[in-house]
């Protein structure tokens, strides 16, 4: 007998198509319910599609819930992952081990890797297409250095899932606010997840925060979050003109927002773009144009201790439960 296949720890194994890149970057992924060594086999439960992903196909599909169902399927049925062609995004999941080395059977965990890189099987959905988490019953392939973590037995699955797609914003803003003393920390999208747990961390850090939201209704949203809130579309450069942010964190899910953050941000100071809708290109180019001289980061998913961090703002803070509870009902 000869030797058994070699199985990549990132997934390699799995690109169908193009050769030579890596599943995020790939075409269609092998999504079999095979497993390779390493890999671990997860009974899907529960999809979390990214916000801009989601925004997009109702946008789109100008808020046809069986049109936007019908697409998501589409679109894991052709590629082997939930992968939006057109903002590059995906989301998170939830699911229950079935084997595999990485937790023992039974465990309910949360994909802390997109699902742009996860190998995905749906066979049935309840769905209606009218929100961002998805029902679901299938299976999802994790790697052998896919970051995953077992679900809190304290909160309700869907609340434990929205919290867990966004846990990398506010332990980068962490990290990112401390290095500054006594800053102003403006967050652009302040009443959405990402958001309300940047809002959280960047005070909790030492920050002076700003909440910037779209309407009044957002206002109250953050009002325990944030020291000043500001009322004004993020994609109105100029508005947001002289806030003097030591840091601001883009959180917003749609496109247009790279100007008005690199306005509101002091020189010397840093941006932190955790939206999938922005465009480097536009950022790179429009502080170039400015002549603005800021630091300007894209937010990474993946921090030691992320998940953690932000389930204790959850719990913690009562504005950031709520804003969450909010957008589940």
């Amino acid at each position: 007998m000869g030797p058994l296949p070699t199985a990549s720890p990132i997934g390699l194994h799995r690109v169908l198509s193009p050769p030579g890149v890596l599943p995020q970057a790939a075409r269609r992924l092998d999504a079999s319910p095979g497993l390779w060594p390493g890999e671990t086999r997860l009974r899907v439960e529960r999809l979390n599609l990214d916000a801009a992903s989601y925004r997009q196909l109702h946008g789109k599909h100008h808020g046809d819930g069986a049109a936007v169902r019908g697409e998501v399927l589409e679109i894991i049925r052709t590629r082997g992952k939930m992968h939006n062609p057109v903002t590059g995004s995906g989301g998170m999941l939830v699911g229950v081990v079935e084997e595999g080395p990485a937790f023992p059977v039974g465990t309910r965990v949360a994909t802390l890797v997109s699902l742009t890189l996860t190998p995905l099987v749906l066979t049935s959905t309840t769905w209606d297409g009218l929100s961002e988490q998805v029902p679901c019953d299938g299976h999802a392939i994790l790697f052998e250095r896919s970051v995953a973590a077992e679900l809190p037995g304290d909160l309700p699955v869907p609340l434990a899932l929205a919290v867990m797609d966004v846990c990398g914003a506010p332990a980068l803003t962490d990290r990112v606010v401390r290095k500054h003393r006594d800053p102003v920390v403006a967050v652009l999208g302040a009443a959405g997840k990402s958001g309300s747990l940047s809002l959280a961390a960047a005070r909790r850090a030492g920050a002076r925060t700003v909440g910037v939201v779209l309407d009044e209704r957002e206002a109250a949203t953050v009002e325990g979050l944030a020291d000043e809130v500001v009322v004004a579309d993020a994609r109105d450069a100029v508005a947001l003109s002289g806030l003097g942010a030591d840091v601001t964190v883009v959180c917003v899910d749609v496109p247009g927002c790279e100007h008005g953050a690199i306005l509101a941000t002091r020189d010397g100071g840093t941006v932190v773009f955790f939206s999938m809708a922005t465009s480097f290109p536009a950022a790179a180019l429009g502080a170039e144009g400015l002549g603005a001289d800021v630091t300007m980061l894209i937010g990474n998913g993946y921090a030691p201790g992320h998940a953690e961090l932000a389930l204790t703002l959850l719990r913690e803070e009562p504005a950031v439960r709520a804003a969450f509870e909010g957008r589940l009902r």
